[in-house]
């Protein structure tokens, strides 16, 4: 029950993960299989943008090396600032490059992240509609809603910035480490070590973090779906009194968040500033070697570079000031992108967590449907059943026929048999038992029971919400195995008692039932179900917008609506599952005579616990605990003085 404290396993602390590089994996081929151009050019973009900035130090090196030897005297200042103009022209240039490469990596990268967002978007969507009843009895709404909510931001967040961002400092890290080694082997090997040691923190650190941004991930879809449900159930909360006994189960939930939260983001802040100060030292390490090597190479030309081999065939040259000095800002520039990455990889890990879920949901096995049979509009030709396109009335089953591949149709007419029927909800735990049942075309057939005692679960079997265990369920002579799921369901008229309506008009929400029904169509089904009369007192009368589930209705329009909607529907079998048990008595003798109406000349399966709506029904069932144990008409069963008799005259309670 809504409202009740809940035990402490489903405030529990989530377990703790690890990113799954599968996940990324798969992530990475479904961009590159659905935006493989897009892709190419944001790369390229990528690179270039990368490597604009990583070369500059060496383009500032000779900046510095034009102006140390002008200072020195090495050579003239003319001859000095024609240097500097042009490397600065071209640096210009490298950094204009730079900015045209970022602002198309930026916008293609947009339209990248927006088109992907949609299309798992209708991904999740589309799979969720195929899903079977049963992936929304186990899971909360709010837990899957947070999937369409936080884990798609998170992938958002993923796409357009991080994952960017990371392969842009990895670029830049290479760059700017075949740069330096290109300047001065030695500098480099200083900062390689100093690279060692922010990698060991990161590690350290990080790996706590990750932790605790996977457990936050999945802490968050469980405060979520906690709070819908405490939504939906407010009611049932305020009129037991277990507000504390919630929020008691909220503070576990919100508890536990703050926890996992609080520790993730806790190693993630210290990660930085510890990285900082690791390329400080660095950076005084750098400077002071740098210096050292400066002093002694003079006279000895101990320096290794690339740059000399190029220059004068050998490793060894004498280390110049302006080196020393652009190695400094490439020090420091390194640094702080190693620092970078773990930030990243944060949200890299968040995202992880988020494309695991909705992967998880992608995955969820769909709705089996192994069905041929369909159903299919016919006229009557010469006493024979024609398919045809045109709206006749008249419905058959389409049978092909594989074993000799003809084709024959059988009018839907309404005939639904169960024959030694086992059913459970889980697997070796059996709620129906051995249920065997005929309904001819027209009949009305109710359930009276206890609650539990299997009345809804026999309808739910027949519109194959759920398969069954073992026996046989035929309509119309043919195995509904056989006959395709939308097809079946199709042939079916239902009334919940939980209503269901949807933010729209009256008028909509009628429709819902056959989406080709005309407005007159509509009305004559409303005022089949006596609703038209206050529907037509409303502000807009049919066209009265409703929001929140119908929440500006009363509780008895809301049912009277659902039965207008299945009226409208025009099914040959109807399943009432009480469907009056939200309307007081004097609505229910106005409802009555409109259902009436509306189940005369087809099946009827009535689920009733006021017996009064049951006296008419042709055969009445008794049910208890997953067994028929008594049926016959009204009259009949009371003569029989059993369990019916018991039940109609208040011996012992429904429920």
């Amino acid at each position: 029950m809504a409202g009740m404290k809940m035990p402490r396993g489903r405030g529990a602390v989530p377990p703790m993960g690890k990113m799954n590089l599968g996940v990324l994996k798969r992530l990475m081929g479904l961009l590159f299989r659905n935006y493989k151009s897009l892709l190419i050019v944001i790369a390229i973009c990528l690179v270039v943008s990368a490597i604009t900035g990583a070369v500059a130090g060496l383009f500032l090196s000779k900046v510095y090396a034009f102006l140390t030897d002008a200072v020195t005297g090495v050579i003239t200042i003319e001859s000095a600032w024609a240097g500097v103009v042009s490397t600065l022209i071209v640096l210009g240039s490298i950094y204009l490059l730079g900015i045209i490469a970022n602002f198309i990596f930026q916008q293609l990268g947009a339209i990248l992240t927006q088109r992907f967002l949609r299309d798992m978007r209708v991904k999740m969507f589309t799979k969720m509609e195929r899903l079977p009843i049963k992936y929304f009895d186990q899971n909360t709404h709010g837990d899957i809603m947070s999937i369409y909510t936080n884990d798609i931001d998170a992938l958002r967040q993923l796409i357009s910035q991080s994952l960017p961002q990371f392969c842009s400092t990895m670029i830049t890290i290479i760059a700017l480490s075949l740069v330096m080694l290109y300047l001065s082997v030695l500098l480099f090997f200083v900062v390689v070590i100093g690279l060692m040691v922010i990698t060991w923190v990161t590690k350290i650190i990080g790996k706590n973090s990750a932790k605790y941004f996977i457990a936050q991930q999945m802490a968050v879809g469980k405060v979520e779906g906690y709070i819908e449900e405490m939504m939906h159930g407010q009611k049932v909360v305020k009129v037991f009194n277990h507000e504390d006994e919630a929020m008691d189960t909220f503070n576990d939930l919100n508890g536990h968040l703050f926890e996992v939260s609080n520790k993730a983001n806790a190693f993630s802040n210290m990660l930085m500033p510890i990285i900082h100060n690791i390329g400080n030292v660095l950076y005084v390490l750098v400077a002071f070697i740098g210096g050292g090597i400066y002093i002694f190479s003079s006279g000895t030309g101990i320096n290794i570079s690339f740059e000399s081999l190029f220059e004068t065939g050998s490793f060894i040259s004498t280390l110049q000031i302006s080196v020393v000095v652009a190695f400094l800002g490439m020090a420091r520039q390194f640094a702080n992108i190693t620092g970078q990455i773990s930030n990243q990889m944060n949200s890299v890990i968040m995202a992880m967590a988020g494309a695991e879920r909705v992967f998880k949901l992608l995955d969820e096995q769909e709705e089996q449907d192994e069905g041929y049979v369909t159903l299919v509009n016919v006229k009557e030709v010469d006493g024979n059943l024609v398919e045809t396109q045109d709206r006749t009335g008249i419905w058959a089953w389409r049978h092909p026929h594989k074993q000799d591949g003809t084709v024959t149709y059988t009018r839907l007419a309404g005939d639904i048999r169960m024959m030694g029927v086992d059913f459970g909800y889980v697997e070796g735990q059996i709620v129906l038992h051995d249920v065997s049942l005929y309904a001819e075309p027209g009949q009305r057939i109710a359930f009276v029971g206890a609650t539990g005692a299997g009345k809804t679960t026999i309808t739910n079997l027949i519109n194959r919400f759920y398969d069954i265990a073992d026996g046989k369920i035929r309509y119309d002579g043919i195995n509904i195995n056989k006959i395709k799921k939308a097809d079946l369901r199709r042939s079916l008229g239902i009334v919940l008692q939980d209503t269901c309506l949807f933010t729209g008009t009256v008028m909509e929400n009628i429709r819902y039932g056959r989406l080709d029904a005309t407005d007159e169509e509509c009305i004559s089904a409303a005022k089949l179900a006596s609703a038209d009369d206050f529907i037509t007192r409303l502000p807009n009368g049919y066209n009265t917008m409703l929001t929140a589930d119908g929440g500006n209705l009363s509780q008895g329009q809301r049912q009277l609506i659902a039965i207008a909607r299945a009226a409208v529907a025009d099914a040959p079998v109807m399943i009432m599952d009480e469907a009056t048990s939200s309307i007081d008595t004097r609505t229910e003798l106005l409802v009555q005579r409109g259902t009436d109406k509306l189940m005369m000349g087809r099946t009827v399966f009535i689920i009733a616990h006021r017996l009064s709506t049951v006296r008419n029904a042709d055969v009445i069932m008794v049910l208890d605990h997953g067994r028929i144990i008594e049926r016959g008409t009204h009259d009949e069963l009371l003569a029989k003085k059993g369990n019916y008799y018991a039940l109609y005259t208040g011996a012992f309670e429904l429920d």
